[in-house]
């Protein structure tokens, strides 16, 4: 049996586990041919890696501060020296702050806009994740022991797991301004009828990601139960282990809709012109949206909307991935960086008032399957990212 040593190649796949209010958050890398010896490991992660074999799970804790460094204090300067609009709550990169010492302007480092007053800004420049206790699991897959160590490139595989999430948690439980200067304008404004009236029955994710979304709503969904896929298609995506009562689809193009064979029922309704949904009230048991939620001009209606038509304790599950209509989607969408589009949805679910329990999950990392068609394009699975939230039991009044 192989056991991790220094002269180990491993695969291993990294969970970061955290929460912010009223929040749990699941952050995953999977890390191809990990270099014990030359790869950058904080140093008690790589003494518990030492001595497990395949298929092992090892788990080390972080506490406040340990692994990025205590925060300062917001650092306050002269708007004039941002080059942009600033929207409190919004990572931007470090590089556009003009004048910042031993700061370069092609610095992508992300800093946080927590306040504006009187021509200034205060801007938080610690790391998104240097508030939080942090638990870092990892899972231990193929190890070999390598042959040969002639140098090359050392790879952070803990910067590339926490490159990004924090950012979907708002600052001190103060809400984030997602929604100024025009957030909800698209490039095409005309109607949307025109744009879905031909089907396109393609897969928008790669098989791999298509696994990892259905294993998320498997984490929700149980036997019996009437789930609601809102903005469907041809595939739903639900986990096929799992004995529904119904599913019902709601979406844009009537022939998708039709050729999707789990769907019991179906509705064709642009939710852009019409954000009313056709349902009574508590009529699901669970709500899945698919990587549709970017083209919502109307977001905090339907998610009000979707409050209504849930049942008391039901989830409303909704994940995306970094691929869109480019012309279709908000412009929010495309100014934002990936995790903290999670953070938008989050927003969306927060500002709705029908929901608490909220949760995270990202999936990043996997490789691509060798028969997919971007596979020699792309080195790796699409990412995955969810956001969630559970109906309140109070909450079952009609949202317009």
């Amino acid at each position: 049996m192989n056991k991790i040593d220094m002269d180990s190649i491993a695969d291993i796949v990294f969970q970061l586990k955290w929460d912010s209010t009223g929040a749990t958050h699941t952050e995953c890398y999977a890390a191809r041919s990990v270099n014990l010896w030359r790869d950058w490991l904080p140093d008690n992660v790589r003494e518990a890696l030492m001595g497990w074999p395949e298929r092992e799970n090892i788990t080390v804790d972080f506490s406040v501060g340990e692994l990025f460094g205590s925060k300062s204090a917001p650092l306050c300067i002269d708007r004039q020296r941002f080059c942009m609009p600033p929207m409190v709550g919004r990572f931007y990169p470090r590089g556009r702050i003009r004048g910042l010492p031993g700061v370069f302007p092609q610095n992508m480092q992300p800093f946080r806009c927590v306040g504006i007053n009187n021509g200034h800004m205060q801007v938080d420049l610690g790391h998104p994740l240097a508030d939080y206790p942090l638990t870092l699991s990892m899972t231990v897959g193929q190890i070999e022991a390598k042959t040969t160590e002639r140098g090359g490139s050392s790879v952070d595989w803990i910067g590339m797991l926490t490159d990004g999430p924090g950012m979907q948690a708002r600052w001190k439980s103060r809400p984030t301004d997602f929604f100024s200067s025009g957030a909800f304008e698209r490039k095409d404004q005309e109607s949307d009828d025109r744009f879905y009236a031909h089907p396109r029955l393609v897969h928008h994710l790669d098989q791999t990601a298509r696994e990892m979304v259905a294993n998320v709503y498997k984490r929700f969904v149980r036997d019996g139960m009437r789930v609601l896929d809102l903005m469907s298609s041809w595939v739903s995506h639900l986990p096929h282990t799992v004995n529904l009562e119904a599913v019902h689809g709601l979406g844009m193009n009537r022939t998708e809709l039709e050729q999707n064979p789990v769907l019991a029922g179906i509705d064709v309704q642009d939710l852009n012109t019409s954000p009313v949904l056709p349902y009574p009230d508590a009529a699901f048991d669970m709500v899945v949206n698919t990587v549709s939620v970017e083209y919502l001009i109307h977001p905090l209606e339907i998610f009000a909307e979707v409050g209504r038509v849930l049942k008391p304790g039901g989830a409303f599950v909704v994940t995306f991935s970094n691929r869109w209509f480019p012309t279709k989607a908000v412009r929010i969408w495309d100014q934002l960086h990936e995790f903290e589009r999670m953070g938008l949805v989050m927003e969306y679910f927060l500002t709705s008032g029908c929901f608490h329990r909220f949760g995270t999950y990202s999936m990043r990392g996997l490789p691509r399957p060798r028969d997919d068609r971007s596979a020699g394009e792309r080195l790796h699975s699409d990412p995955v990212y969810a956001v969630w939230g559970t109906k309140k039991e109070s909450s079952n009044r009609r949202h317009t």
